[in-house]
């Protein structure tokens, strides 16, 4: 089994990055994780990963040991820190593999540096067009009418920010656990002592309510999402898109999944994961690796 590396590099905007690193060929894969993540996250996919690509797992900004010197409002922000960071390292084309989150700011990273992006993998993504934040009724149900727009509304979320920020003020990892069992892990769970490390990492996110908002804000696609209007930003990117949906999923539904195929057309593939919910690393980590590697050796030149 490959040796998987914890390092650093500092960034020419004064912010420091964490990454994992996995040696491997000549073809570079990027991995980068979602909410609630870093790095870490992934570390069962890229120990087993073929040995042809060298692997990446960067932690981003207020992620994991990254550092968090400022605060950010846009994905677009974090696709500029991925770009000082694949330039400090030297590396001029690659995969890109974004999870949830981690789908945005990959998208943005291709969108904004396409000649960069050789085939960019979309697992559990949130949309083209955003993820929604609503408010809450008293019974705690989402009222599409009204969606959230300042991180001050956000703050006053009852349902999603003010118990995650509490958690994580108390490093309450019974509360993480519980969120975790009831939207992520809802098939299969990681090994005891992987679980209790996945939570414990968890606890270095200091940057939820950036997330939040740039979450809610993100609209790449050619459509006003009921916030923003959209940039159009969808039709820069130019790489070949597999797009990996579990159909069990909790937190991203297949609506957003869909307007994700509808933006793109026909440079997305779409694979339906059968049995997985959010984590298809914990739910079917062999199928998640085969539809991978399939989709990025099909295209090696």
């Amino acid at each position: 089994m490959a040796e998987i590396v914890l390092k650093s590099v500092e960034l020419d905007n004064g912010e420091t990055l964490g990454y994992r690193e996995r040696s491997g060929g000549d073809k570079v894969l990027l991995l980068v994780h979602g909410n609630m993540q870093s790095s870490k996250h992934w570390d069962i996919l890229m120990e087993r990963l073929s040995p042809e690509f060298k692997v990446y797992g960067v932690d981003l900004r207020g992620f994991g040991i990254s550092t968090y010197h400022q605060s950010f409002d846009s994905l677009k922000e974090l696709a500029g820190d991925l770009k000082q960071f694949v330039d400090k390292l030297g590396i001029s084309r690659m995969f890109l593999m974004g999870w949830s989150t981690g789908g945005g700011a990959a998208m943005q990273f291709a969108a904004d540096y396409p000649q960069m992006t050789e085939k960019l993998v979309l697992l559990a993504s949130l949309s083209t067009r955003g993820f929604p934040l609503y408010r809450v009724n008293e019974a705690g149900e989402p009222v599409l009418s009204e969606r959230l727009k300042t991180k001050e509304e956000i703050k006053g979320d009852p349902v999603r920010y003010i118990p995650l920020s509490g958690a994580y003020a108390t490093r309450n990892k019974d509360m993480l656990r519980t969120v975790w069992d009831s939207l992520i892990y809802t098939h299969n769970k990681p090994e005891e002592e992987k679980y209790e490390e996945y939570l414990e990492d968890m606890l270095t996110q200091r940057n939820l309510l950036d997330i939040y908002y740039a979450n809610n804000r993100f609209n790449m696609s050619r459509h006003h999402n009921g916030l923003t209007e959209g940039t159009g930003e969808v039709d820069n990117i130019k790489a070949p898109v597999l797009v990996l949906w579990g159909e069990n999923d909790r937190v991203v539904s297949r609506k957003m999944t869909d307007e994700i195929l509808e933006d793109f057309g026909d440079k997305a593939e779409f694979v339906l994961l059968k049995n997985s919910g959010h984590s298809p690393l914990i739910d079917d980590l062999e199928g998640l690796i085969a539809e991978t590697e399939k989709f990025l050796k099909s295209y090696l030149c």
